[in-house]
């Protein structure tokens, strides 16, 4: 007997904003999640406008890919208000799907704007098979998992449920039960689960042994405290080494969190992961998870990385205790806007300091990479310059091999 037929996962990207979202797209991902003015849960990234919407769907369906709207908080009295318009409007605009956690949006959206697929948010905690039959009968079209789901979980849902799954693979875990912290709201009254995250778990803390804490002890770490900075602040999850089992279980889609993160993570994280799905895909007896891959991933990590809850219970391992135990060694710094393959010289849009002598490294799709040393540098008018310190500015630069718009610049630290 032959090995079943693998369905391939769609790989899914963030999109904070329309910048994200087409380098999302033009780095491999099938479909991308953006939030709107309205009921989601990053008020502070760069949600999208209706316009910005019909630009974006525009862009993505002639690529052959999807945009799906978070509209995920939580709805407190009036907090609904204009729902109904909202996801007709976005229906209409084309929008593929809406991600909601909320019953009483849920029955907006079901009842005013007929056919938008509706998907359940990550922040309904789905966990077990049983709930994921329930949204099912309800009339969803796919269950984004609870980010404490085990992979043995996940292949239960798969043998006893008929419903998209949607699962994490990468970016940035919650210290809390996801999507129900409340340490925001206590310290800075702003609501979590209604937008505005303030991320009270990457703050710096002091531990220390309250019985002989003091005034004079509490604002450092003394003899009875312990220096760790970020004692409430969890690693990144990467799925990289371990994606056959996600695959192999029939997960759906593969989802990639940080809306709010740079396009410099966001086209990396893309682009290796679409090498990664097409890789097992095409031959998955003789897949290997190339190193090439990991070392990439690491060129735009901020933190630690870890499997999250897929194969045990987290420990102190997958919180930022002590030191680093891998630093980045690349920033970006740029992007490429035109290229002139006669004299070879690169339009540059600068997004951090770089300089005549840095070590810099250029990638596009499809993981094409190639390293150089810069040589010359000029900036917009033609003049020879020897470094490019500010934001944003436009320079050329002279380069050793082809490069193509939208690629990006990376320098060694």
């Amino acid at each position: 007997m032959g090995r079943k037929i693998l369905k391939k996962p769609e790989v899914l990207a963030p999109a904070g904003t329309l910048e994200k979202l087409k380098t999302a797209i033009l780095y491999g991902a099938d479909a991308v999640f953006l939030g709107g003015e309205a009921y989601g849960l990053r008020s502070r990234a760069g949600n999208f406008d209706f316009e910005e919407m019909k630009e974006a769907v525009e862009f993505a369906h002639s690529h052959n890919a999807k945009v799906y709207i978070a509209a995920n908080m939580v709805t407190h009295e009036g907090d609904e208000k204009g729902a109904g318009e909202f996801f007709r409007t976005v229906r209409d605009l084309g929008i593929d799907a809406a991600i909601i956690s909320d019953m009483a949006l849920m029955d907006i959206c079901a009842s005013e704007a007929l056919g938008l697929p509706i998907h359940l948010s990550t922040q309904a905690s789905a966990a077990n098979w049983e709930t994921l039959n329930f949204w099912k009968d309800e009339g969803l079209e796919r269950v984004v998992l609870a980010r404490e789901v085990s992979m043995a979980e996940i292949q239960e849902m798969q043998e006893k449920v008929d419903v998209e799954i949607e699962a994490f693979i990468h970016g940035a875990m919650c210290i809390s039960y996801s999507g129900r912290c409340v340490l925001s709201n206590h310290m800075v009254r702003r609501d979590a689960n209604r937008g505005g995250c303030a991320q009270s778990c990457r703050w710096k803390y002091g531990l220390f042994d309250m019985p002989f804490a003091n005034e004079k002890n509490m604002v450092g770490a003394g003899e009875e405290g312990i220096e760790e900075k970020f004692s409430m602040s969890a690693v990144d999850l990467s799925m990289i080494h371990n994606l056959p089992d996600l695959i192999e279980a029939g997960v759906d889609s593969l989802k990639i969190e940080g809306r709010m993160k740079s396009i410099h993570y966001v086209s990396t994280v893309a682009n290796v992961y679409r090498a990664a799905v097409d890789s097992y895909c095409e031959d998955p007896d003789n897949y290997v998870c190339k190193q090439e891959w990991v070392d990439e991933l690491w060129k735009a990590a901020q933190r630690e990385l870890a499997t999250g809850f897929y194969y045990q219970i987290p420990t102190e391992e997958e919180q930022l205790f002590g030191a680093r135990r891998q630093i980045p060694q690349y920033a970006f710094v740029g992007q490429v806007l035109a290229y002139d393959p006669e004299t070879q010289i690169a339009t540059i849009q600068q997004r951090n300091n770089f300089k005549v002598g840095d070590h810099i490294e250029f990638y596009g799709p499809g993981m094409r990479h190639h390293e150089e040393v810069l040589t010359t540098l000029w900036d917009e008018n033609g003049e020879e310059i020897e470094a490019a310190p500010h934001a944003m500015m436009i320079c050329k630069m002279k380069v050793t091999e082809t490069v193509k718009p939208l690629d990006m610049i990376r320098k060694r630290r």
